[in-house]
């Protein structure tokens, strides 16, 4: 892992951290992005590409949008946006943080993805319900562990009826206890999705790579019955 990488997120930590004295557990990362005023490498989540892990998965199983819907949640610049876009979806895509959308309208150019500024718990109600291929990459781990479920309904609604729920996570043990933000996912609380009716259809846990944390990843797909 670079020192860069490592810098970035402590100052995350630190920025979250300030926004959580004021019992405000979402305004940090619109300020983060400002902060960055349009350098990535301030952003630890923001590498100007698609998750590794999330398109190891998508090449195994030769991933094709042919005009399905697609939902990001919290896109951030849009890397994976642009990803599912380029594979022939239709995207929608949203992050609470203004700073964010506007800095991933610039980079997708031209491309017609639907960017919002939204909120997980306030969503567009047209959006519930309507998404063939729903994504999650990293937005449950850095919110507050008190939400934790609340977070993943909300996620469980965006996926229609035979639709997919794709998550990409940090992931821990079920005896784990979570030690400081991004808070890992167990594949206890995972299994959450598995209570609005969905179906796990795959699991792998993928080791954290040289230029990361020794973190494990857990990538889990759901099918919507």
């Amino acid at each position: 892992m670079s020192d860069n990488k490592e810098k970035a997120r402590e100052r995350a930590r630190e920025v979250a951290a300030r926004f959580a004295e004021d019992d405000d557990a979402f305004g940090w990362f619109d300020a983060l992005y400002k902060e960055a005023a349009g350098n990535n490498e301030m952003i630890p989540w923001a590498d100007l590409e698609p998750n590794k892990y999330f398109k190891v998965w998508a090449d195994d199983t030769e991933l094709k949008g042919d005009g399905k819907t697609a939902l990001v949640v919290g896109c951030g610049l849009g890397d994976d946006a642009i990803f599912l876009h380029d594979l022939g979806f239709k995207v929608t895509a949203f992050d609470i943080a203004p700073t964010a959308i506007e800095w991933a309208k610039k980079l997708s150019g031209d491309r017609t993805i639907d960017y919002s500024v939204a909120d997980l718990f306030k969503p567009d109600p047209q959006w519930l319900g309507a998404f063939d291929l729903v994504l999650e990459v990293y937005t449950i781990q850095p919110l507050p562990l008190e939400m934790r479920n609340e977070v993943m309904d909300a996620i469980a609604a965006f996926v229609k009826d035979n639709g997919e729920l794709v998550i990409v996570t940090r992931g821990r043990e079920d005896d784990e206890e979570p030690l400081e933000l991004p808070w890992p996912v167990s594949r206890k609380e995972l299994s959450r999705f598995e209570t609005h009716g969905f179906k796990q259809t795959f699991f792998d846990v993928m080791p954290g790579s040289v230029e990361d944390l020794p973190i494990p990843r857990f990538v889990a797909v759901y099918k919507k019955a």
